[in-house]
């Protein structure tokens, strides 16, 4: 299976499990903590974790379920650094390479979701070095390790709430738990 290789790891975010672990630790201990599944989306920065680590953890923390709730099943992330004219993309398949883990990516969504919107389609070794992609990768896999994921380039522009209205619409056709 083809893998995306981390191309931020060790300069925007620690480049180890114990690091990113550490990490992780350290800024659920210095942030407020949001009540658990009450949000099912958010909007993370994307600067290094130095600089946005700790709302960006936060945020995604926020988005864990409670407890005897059904676990999450795909995360759909949305970013890119994109022209407001520029297509969206997709990663169609394969694994994301992450210091704590590979993410796999969610073909079955990500082909559904292909299905219903005119989208560029990329292979891990074609999908472009993003940092606003990627430094949100070890969060995910920390708080949800057994989810896949849909990663896609998204401009902002009058398609982007349609893109994300498709990708609900899509996830829950196919019965799936998404944030």
């Amino acid at each position: 299976m083809e893998r995306k290789k981390a191309a931020f790891a060790g300069t925007w975010y620690p480049d180890s499990a114990h690091a990113c672990k550490q990490a992780i630790q350290t800024f659920l201990k210095e942030t407020l903590q949001p009540d658990k599944g009450r949000f099912v989306a958010g909007i993370v920065p994307h600067a290094g974790w130095a600089f946005s680590g700790r709302i960006a953890c936060q945020t995604i923390a926020g988005l864990v379920p409670p407890e005897k709730s059904s676990p999450v099943d795909t995360i759909v992330l949305f970013g890119a650094h994109m022209h407001r004219q520029s297509e969206p993309f997709i990663m169609t398949s394969g694994l994301i390479d992450t210091p704590l883990g590979d993410i796999q990516v969610d073909g079955q969504l990500v082909d559904a979701l292909c299905d219903n919107i005119s989208i560029r389609k990329r292979s891990p070794g074609r999908f472009v070095d993003e940092n606003t992609l990627e430094v949100q990768y070890p969060f995910i896999k920390y708080f949800f390790p057994d989810a896949r994921i849909v990663v896609c380039g998204v401009a902002p522009s009058f398609f982007a709430p349609i893109i994300g209205t498709m990708a609900v619409d899509t996830a829950h056709a196919l019965n799936k738990n998404i944030r």
